[in-house]
């Protein structure tokens, strides 16, 4: 008697299922590669290497973190892109991977969404728009008034053309119709190095990176650019509540595959990540270091990148900063 279609149908899915909860189970055999765009020892690799020992430890298999800077992260996204999609290659994505590069480079060898699979979203953190203890405004709505009185004369450093620091500072230009002065630095430490040693007046940076040097005051924390207080520095305003009503600008970063790994895989390591971001010690560290650990499904993260593609693509047209 010949099978019916659907009864085949069935018989096929239930060995499809098997086969895949089979590749879950054996994975990972092998130690996993983390691919991050940036060098190590700034605010993505040691966010990376926290999310990999933790990650680590749960899945019994050592994921190592493999630093590939250049052209702004696009030398890791290419090199994630083009991997093996078998699960044992990731890449943390930033917002500057992921979301500002495909605005200010006329061409990239990769595409943000579609050569991508989404793990899940780990922080969303905040810049700290912070100036040099002797600059005369003790406010943003002192900074504002400074500015306009004396166009061109605030100088302001940023980790490099396109990066999140220069268009932070460039939409903050526009919203408050002041004139200052960008000045590009090759990395977030030597363009707040600039402001302390009082070459530039001002610097948006990240808030791991800037946050020692204003409790110790070799900076004036202004503000922080996110909608919301950053709770590891609850005393210090938000943009929008210090002057600019709606300003909201936020660093972030996210675990991606290549397109194509097993939704088995991607499944379990999402599962995985969300238990490492909820341990009470790793959720205080990233908390304290200014960047509280969020977690999400692929799909909401996939969404939320969408978003952050079209609000950077806007930003960067009205910046007119461009990279090639």
């Amino acid at each position: 008697m010949p099978h019916h279609p659907f009864i085949r149908g069935i018989a096929g899915a239930v060995t499809f299922a098997a086969a895949a909860s089979g590749v879950a189970a054996d994975y990972p055999s092998k130690p996993i590669r983390m691919l991050v765009g940036f060098t190590a020892g700034g605010s993505t690799d040691i966010l990376s290497r926290q999310i990999a020992q933790g990650l680590g430890l749960s899945l019994q298999q050592q994921v190592i973190i493999d630093n590939r800077s250049g052209a702004t992260g696009n030398v890791a996204s290419e090199i994630t892109a083009r991997a093996n999609p078998d699960g044992y290659t990731l890449m943390m994505a930033t917002v500057a991977t992921h979301a500002i590069n495909p605005a200010i480079f006329s061409k990239l060898p990769f595409d943000p969404i579609k050569d991508f699979a989404a793990v899940s979203l780990i922080a969303q953190y905040p810049l700290l728009l912070a100036s040099h203890p002797n600059v005369a405004a003790k406010s943003v709505r002192e900074l504002i008034d400074l500015a306009r009185a004396k166009p061109g004369a605030i100088r302001y450093s940023s980790s490099g053309s396109g990066s999140p620091g220069h268009l932070a500072a460039e939409i903050f230009r526009g919203a408050s119709k002041t004139d200052m002065l960008h000045v590009p630095y090759k990395g977030g430490s030597p363009a707040v190095a600039a402001v302390i040693a009082g070459e530039t007046q001002i610097n948006f940076g990240t808030l791991p990176g800037m946050m020692p040097h204003a409790k110790a005051n070799r900076l004036r924390a202004l503000a922080v650019t996110t909608a919301a207080r950053s709770p590891a520095m609850a005393d210090v305003p938000t943009i929008a509540e210090a002057g600019l009503p709606g300003y909201d600008v936020s660093s972030w970063a996210g675990v991606v595959a290549p397109n194509g790994t097993p939704k088995v895989i991607i499944a379990k390591l999402q599962r995985e990540i969300l238990d490492v971001l909820k341990q009470p010690a790793m959720n205080a560290r990233l908390a304290s270091e200014g960047a509280p650990p969020i977690g999400s499904t692929p799909e909401e993260f996939t969404k939320f990148m969408r978003n952050e593609l079209a609000k950077w693509a806007a930003a960067v047209k009205q910046a007119g900063a461009r990279v090639d």
